[in-house]
């Protein structure tokens, strides 16, 4: 039962993540594609998850920390820029 759980939680997952490359394709301004890209690390992190539930093991768990606390700076950069035109003052 645990395996079609975490097959509808790839594929709600996957389409998450399609939709958000649609809007950052199509977003009508910048503040758009700054949160559509947020939003893309998010729906990685969800699936680094799911595959370490998959798979058993806690590396992926480590992987997804690392990657969010990377996309978390890199948002934080983006919004930046777009307030100020400069990321290091």
């Amino acid at each position: 039962m645990i395996t079609y759980a975490l097959f509808f939680g790839f594929a709600c997952f996957a389409l998450g993540l399609l939709l958000n490359l649609y809007r950052l394709a199509k977003g009508p301004g910048v503040a758009d594609r700054v949160l559509a890209l947020d939003t893309m690390v998010i729906n990685g992190i969800a699936l680094l998850v799911l595959y370490g539930v998959a798979q058993g093991t806690a590396v992926y768990f480590e992987a997804a920390l690392l990657f969010a606390m990377v996309g978390f700076i890199t948002t934080v950069a983006f919004c930046r820029f777009i307030l100020r035109g400069d990321i290091i003052e």
